[in-house]
């Protein structure tokens, strides 16, 4: 496994006093908020995940951000200028969102099986990978192989 990306201990033979420090500190645990494991357990992909994860979030709020101004402006040259910075962070959530499917079988799988559909979205989820209603799914297709819950009495 490559060394951590990011640590929050002093990196190298640097030695600083004072404000740098208390700065070179906050930066590097500032790095990694968001992590719920040591970063030392983790390799470079899942990192990289994570960069992604992070970015498609971001991305999708500044879309409701973005929405929520063109909604409540009554100007409608700024209604116009918002509306197409917020058609901009589409385009970067569908980026994001792509580079995540192209590395995530159980994504892709979902992707493929939801998007661009017509029907009720609950009841194409009523059906497994290849029909299968009664689970059984692959594991490593992130299915727990353990069936629908649908209907189960509490």
């Amino acid at each position: 496994m490559n060394a951590p990306l990011w640590s929050h201990r002093p990196l190298g033979p640097e030695v600083r006093t004072g404000d740098a420090a208390q700065t070179d500190q906050k930066e590097r645990t500032l790095a990694s908020e968001g992590f719920h494991e040591p970063l030392e357990l983790l390799d470079e992909a899942t990192v990289d995940h994570h960069r992604a994860m992070t970015s498609l979030c971001e991305e999708l709020e500044a879309i409701d951000w973005y929405d929520q101004r063109v909604k409540a402006t009554s100007d409608e040259s700024l209604a116009a200028v918002l509306a197409y910075n917020r058609d901009d962070e589409k385009e970067h959530a569908a980026m994001a969102l792509e580079w995540l499917r192209r590395r995530d079988p159980a994504l892709d799988a979902n992707l493929r099986k939801f998007l661009f559909t017509s029907g009720p979205i609950t009841e194409i989820g009523d059906e497994g990978q290849d029909g299968d209603t009664e689970g059984g799914g692959d594991p490593a297709a992130g299915s727990l192989g353990i069936g629908s819950l649908k209907g189960a009495v509490r």
